[in-house]
């Protein structure tokens, strides 16, 4: 009975997911739903080095931009369709977090953070001062379809279930990374870094393997936003807030968790939908206070994000109904 129970509501929401366009199927409600999986996708990716190595990078969306800006150019300079460039955009993403990783990986912290941002901060430089990336102009997707490989398409309701195809691939591999030695490994150099390297722990190349592994996972999720919406500049691409967005969902569902990240974008992304709609173009200065706000209440009240608490809640609930299932038990005939 315990293992039914165990299944029934992760199948449950398996199954509304599943069904969520059919339920609600206007434009705006599925491009939201599309979002929400998309953005899941990146906070999965930044889950596995902030979530379960401890390590809090604010400059991800260096990654973002690599998947990003290589699947426009694959149109833009070859001719080709966008998705040609995904592979091109992880190659590159995972080389440079294995560049910058080494450096700054010896970093504990906010100085870790630190230099994260730094980092992102310097290639937004870079990229918005090169003309074959379109510098600040940046680069633009087929404006009509050629073929379905473009990925280009007027309904958001492909891209909803394409984003689900990829948001499951990319919980499938943090549940195996979470399970195998390596994920071991994480939890033990979150907890002390020190205590792990003493028990024998790799902690520098552990940490290194989880960065890149983000890295190339980040990156898709840029190349699918790039094609979502058929453009990326460096704002789009390489903005900050992009990294912000996937620390706050990671956090605010729970860090370190295999489903906080989507819960935590299935929480902000309405949010910041609904507010973007209702305040037009005066929103954008709110949205960096909304945000503090998340991070500050997080920390104060439940640092361990909304799927903690209700795990909490519930083992609380089914400890409270093991005593009353006994005293029936024991006044049974």
């Amino acid at each position: 009975m315990s293992t039914m129970r165990r299944f029934l509501w992760p199948s449950v929401a398996l199954a509304l997911i599943i069904a969520y366009p059919l339920f609600f199927s206007t434009p705006f409600q599925q491009r939201l739903g599309a979002l929400i999986l998309l953005y899941a996708i990146a906070a999965s990716a930044w889950n596995i080095v902030g979530g379960y190595a401890g390590q809090v990078s604010v400059g991800h969306v260096v990654f973002f931009g690599c998947g990003a800006y290589a699947s426009m150019a694959a149109y833009s300079h070859f001719a080709l369709p966008p998705l040609v460039g995904i592979p091109v955009g992880v190659a590159a993403a995972v080389l440079i977090a294995a560049v910058i990783g080494v450096p700054t990986l010896r970093l504990s912290g906010h100085y870790f953070s630190m230099a994260t941002i730094a980092v992102a901060e310097l290639v937004r430089l870079i990229v918005t001062n090169t003309e074959f990336l379109g510098a600040a102009v940046g680069l633009s997707g087929p404006t009509v379809p050629r073929t379905v490989l473009d990925l280009s398409f007027t309904s958001a309701l492909p891209y909803y279930y394409l984003f689900l195809i990829v948001l499951a691939i990319t919980l499938g591999i943090t549940w195996w990374m979470a399970n195998s030695r390596m994920g071991f490994y994480l939890r033990a150099i979150k907890d002390s870094e020190r205590a792990a390297r003493s028990l024998g722990a790799p902690a520098s190349r552990t940490k290194l393997y989880a960065f890149m592994l983000s890295a190339g996972l980040t990156s898709v999720a840029g190349a699918l936003y790039a094609m979502m919406f058929g453009f990326v500049d460096p704002e789009s691409g390489l903005g900050i807030l992009i990294s912000v967005k996937m620390l706050i969902m990671a956090a605010l569902g729970g860090a370190g968790l295999l489903f906080g990240p989507l819960i935590g974008a299935a929480i902000l992304v309405p949010l910041e939908e609904i507010s973007n709609n209702l305040l037009g173009g005066k929103g954008a200065g709110l949205t960096f206070v909304v945000y503090g706000a998340i991070i500050v209440l997080i920390a104060r009240f439940q640092p361990g994000g909304i799927l903690t608490l209700i795990n909490r809640l519930w083992a609380r609930r089914s400890k409270a109904a093991e005593p009353v299932a006994q005293k029936g038990a024991a006044h049974a005939p």
